[in-house]
């Protein structure tokens, strides 16, 4: 009786147990490649390469299969036959196949595609899996989600859902998408992340959550199973699905588990495809005043500052620092019911009752200004602005202020008494700002290490401890482990650490003559504030979170320590030298603003000249410039007396390692990589000016 052609090409490759592989000539390919794989004990990939050999072929790449030799043939085909379209050209389509000696293959395929085939050889669960990505995206959704735990989007509900779009909406209205978008958004409820971030690439999407402030990697997606994803989402916020080619934003609203979230939903198109990220907004979950977890020092001082009955209070801090969540617990604290509190916002996060709150439409003509000159005829005691971006706005809330109403607002500043320096390049007058200005607010959230897993420290410390010690004096009293309940991070939740200045008479005088950032900063210090850093480090010996955990957020120095010794002697003066004028232009606003005089050098000669004709305190050092790059300069500046002990920081976009252990062994004093954070850079200029102080 004759065999299986299987057992033949198994039989010349000596494959183990060989000899005793049975496959009937009528088995199916699968069939008999399943027998072949058990008997002889290999994989499907290596079956395929001992196959390819014998019939002298090529082993597939099916990830390689391109979209033109795809619509060359119909899917009824490629499903009949077992077989996946890779390339083509004029004359031939090459194909995957597991049966290299059906000959009715090559009849089909020359009639569907006019082209002489091709075979190359792979599994046949492997091609079906690439038939499913290719032609039915569908049943790629249907698999991921038979392999997730049933249900799972089941209780998500789209409140207000628009009507989908005509183009492809019956296709994403399928129910694999559809549960597939709804347990991506129950998942990140129940996770507690405030953001859904649905990543494509080349090979395949990520769908990550933002928990507790840190990216967490949730799933991964084929990408047709991601981009229906996508379009899902967009038809959720009443989006242009058709249109893939422009950044767009949507707004849509669901209830997950008996209660309702807020959606914000942002795209933008990429390379491969299309980003999408989405905000989750909990209209009812704002936090009272007491519930915020401030310390009890600077929350007397924002129960002062809330006390008064006119003027700004400032709430600063960068984006995801918990500014709004702060300015909300602020209203509620003044939301008695005998005063009249208006807002205008940007998204508006919180619905709070008592409180009239004015969303920003700019297309309706709706926006902060004219939102806010609207409020004035209203009658309001408090308001609340989301954010003041422009002079216009400024000009407007400090008018407010000055007329008798309590204004509340947020800024983009690293510390509170960048409040100051940011109103006047606004455009303020700094008259306006010190009548107007009651006080600031800066803060930063930290991470809880998480009650379920923490660990005491008993005994030794570990080198990073030992480490975080020496630099910041505080011995810590727990350690973040990790446990299911945290997700393996050995954090959960978190809790604000802030700074806050209020605007006594002294200071009102310093802003108003022009003082610079180190007499502002020691007169907000003599009246009362104690730096972030402090209160942060208070925190790590109170057992609420980690030495490693305020590195991560505040950086290796603090940028509140203005009065350093690198600024004691009043204006010192830098020189950056960089070929790059936008990265000049950045460096002198940013250490300007910091009281720093700074000089500029387009190459290294140049450079050395300045050095030549002034002193300097420090020097910041591109590597690759013209006439003379970084690293002669360097080597120069070392050699010259009058420079040696000069400090060098070397600011580069390289991502070259061995650059930064050759810069640095030359007598670099610091090695930073473009492009630049700024509270992270001034603090290690700031570091190296000290090291170099003594």
């Amino acid at each position: 009786m004759p065999s299986h052609w299987i057992v033949t090409v198994a039989q010349r490759a000596q494959l183990p147990n060989s000899q005793r592989l049975a496959v009937a000539p009528g088995a199916t390919v699968e069939q008999a490649w399943s027998e072949a794989c058990r008997t002889c004990g290999v994989s499907p990939a290596v079956l395929s390469q001992h196959i390819a050999q014998q019939f002298r072929l090529r082993v597939a790449d099916l990830d390689a299969a391109e979209n033109r030799a795809i619509k060359l043939v119909p899917e009824t085909v490629a499903r009949r036959f077992g077989i996946l379209p890779l390339r083509e050209n004029d004359r031939q389509l090459v194909v995957a196949t597991s049966d290299p000696v059906d000959l009715e293959v090559e009849r089909a395929l020359g009639f569907a595609s006019g082209r002489t085939p091709v075979f190359e050889v792979a599994p046949p669960e492997a091609i079906q899996r690439a038939i499913d990505t290719k032609y039915s995206p569908d049943r790629v959704v249907q698999s991921l989600l038979g392999n997730m735990a049933a249900g799972g989007g089941d209780s998500v509900q789209i409140v207000e859902e628009a009507e989908p779009e005509a183009i492809g909406a019956v296709e994403l209205e399928a129910e694999p998408v559809v549960k597939l978008a709804n347990l991506i958004l129950s998942d990140a409820v129940r996770e507690r992340a405030s953001d859904v971030h649905i990543e494509p690439g080349r090979a395949g999407g990520t769908v990550r959550f933002r928990v507790d402030g840190v990216l967490r990697h949730y799933m991964q997606l084929p990408m047709p199973a991601l981009n229906r994803v996508v379009s899902r989402i967009k038809i959720l916020g009443q989006m242009d699905i058709a249109d893939r080619l422009r950044p767009q934003d949507g707004r849509a609203r669901a209830r997950v588990d008996d209660r309702t979230y807020d959606l914000r939903i942002s795209t933008v198109p990429t390379r491969d495809s299309e980003k999408a990220v989405i905000r989750i907004l909990d209209p009812q979950a704002a936090p009272g005043l007491d519930e915020l977890g401030l310390a009890e020092a600077e929350a007397a001082r924002v129960r002062h500052l809330l006390s008064l009955p006119d003027g700004i209070f400032v709430v600063t801090g960068p984006t995801g620092s918990g500014k709004t969540t702060t300015l909300y617990a602020a209203l509620k604290h003044l939301a008695t019911g005998d005063v009249n509190i208006m807002t205008v916002e940007d998204p508006i996060e919180y619905e709070l009752a008592g409180i009239t709150q004015i969303q920003v439409e700019p297309k309706r003509g709706v926006t902060f200004p004219s939102a806010l000159r609207a409020i004035l005829r209203q009658d309001p005691d408090v308001i609340l602005v989301g954010e003041i971006r422009d002079l216009e706005t400024a000009v407007v809330a400090v008018q407010a202020a000055m007329t008798g109403h309590l204004v509340l607002a947020t800024l983009h500043t690293n510390d509170a008494i960048g409040v100051v320096a940011r109103l006047v390049d606004l455009g303020l007058d700094r008259a306006s700002i010190a009548a107007a200005l009651r006080g600031a607010l800066a803060q930063r959230l930290l991470r809880r290490v998480c009650p379920h897993c923490k660990q005491l420290i008993r005994g030794d410390l570990t080198p990073s401890e030992e480490r975080l010690v020496r630099q910041y004096g505080v011995q810590p009293v727990v350690r973040a482990v990790g446990c299911t309940q945290c997700g393996n991070t050995g954090f959960r939740g978190r809790f604000p650490v802030a700074e806050v200045f209020i605007a006594t008479p002294e200071v009102q005088d310093q802003v108003t003559r022009g003082a610079g950032l180190r007499e502002l900063q020691q007169a907000v210090t003599q009246s009362g504030l104690r730096p972030m850093r402090e209160a942060a480090l208070e925190a790590v010996g109170r057992g609420l979170t980690t030495l490693e955990e305020v590195e991560r957020v505040m950086g290796e120095v603090s940028v509140e320590e203005a009065g350093s010794a690198a600024e004691a002697e009043g204006e010192l003066a830098v020189l950056v030298a960089d070929d790059d004028a936008v990265v000049r232009n950045l460096v002198r606003g940013l250490l300007s603003k910091h009281g720093f005089r700074v000089a500029e050098a387009a190459d290294g000669r140049a450079a050395l000249e300045r050095l030549d004709a002034e002193p300097f305190a420090l020097l910041i050092l591109d590597l690759n410039m013209p006439r003379l790059d970084g690293r002669a300069v360097l080597r120069q500046v070392r050699q010259r007396k009058a420079t040696a002990g000069l400090p060098v920081v070397v600011l580069t976009g390289s991502d070259d390692e061995s650059a930064e252990i050759e810069v640095m062994e030359a007598g670099a004093d610091d090695y930073i990589r473009k492009p630049i954070d700024p509270p992270r850079f001034l603090a290690r200029v700031r570091a190296a000016l000290r090291r170099a102080a003594g």
